[in-house]
């Protein structure tokens, strides 16, 4: 069974990333997951930097502080479903759910060529129902503007998306073009502002 104990420590990880501001989470996300050199993007774009999204997603203390500040970013009008993208966007989605309460989806790059065959695992899909994107680095959004079109053509409403680190790139004016929103906890410019 598994408890929180504040005097053996057991929840400290938690409470230090629920009091983390804005700004400390950023520096905490720059210092653990920035790394230099020469790397490609999956846009294709290339950069001398790379923010390593696993990095941040398997701290449980900037996972659990992005998340909290995710919760924040979830419209007034509370989807059915939050849906992580893989790979990086399942970790965010799962935490999210634990602690709203809302129900998640799973959605694979392709669907799967045996068992069920779905793109969206997690559910048995309603047409008609709201889902909110849940995704961790966005550069140019091309994967997720894919993946927002696959899961409206099964019927669901996506009219938001909402990031752990927005690039600043191209991906929230990508979205606003089929009609989504981007939601960042952090921005590039906001982690670059760090130095």
């Amino acid at each position: 069974m598994i408890t929180t104990d504040s005097e053996n420590g057991n929840d400290s990880y938690l409470k230090e990333a629920i009091a983390l501001t804005k700004k400390e989470l950023a520096a905490k996300v720059r210092e653990i997951s920035r790394i230099e050199g020469e790397f490609t993007l999956r846009s294709g774009l290339t950069s001398t930097f790379y923010w390593d999204k696993y990095r941040f997603e398997s701290n449980p203390i900037t996972l659990s502080g992005i998340v909290v500040y995710m919760m924040d970013l979830i419209p007034d009008d509370k989807p059915d479903y939050i849906a992580g993208l893989e790979m990086g966007g399942l970790p965010l989605v799962t935490a999210l759910s634990l602690i709203t309460g809302i129900p998640c989806l799973f959605v694979r790059k392709k669907a799967k060529t045996y068992g069920t065959a779905n793109l969206v695992e997690g559910a048995e899909l309603q047409v008609g129902k709201k889902v909110v994107v849940i995704e961790d680095v966005v550069t140019t959004a091309g994967q997720v503007c894919k993946s927002v079109k696959q899961m409206r053509q099964l019927g669901l409403v996506v009219t938001t998306v909402i990031c752990a680190l927005d690039r600043q790139q191209g991906g929230a004016e990508a979205l606003y073009k089929i009609g989504c929103t981007l939601s960042p906890v952090l921005t590039a410019q906001e982690l670059e502002d760090m130095t």
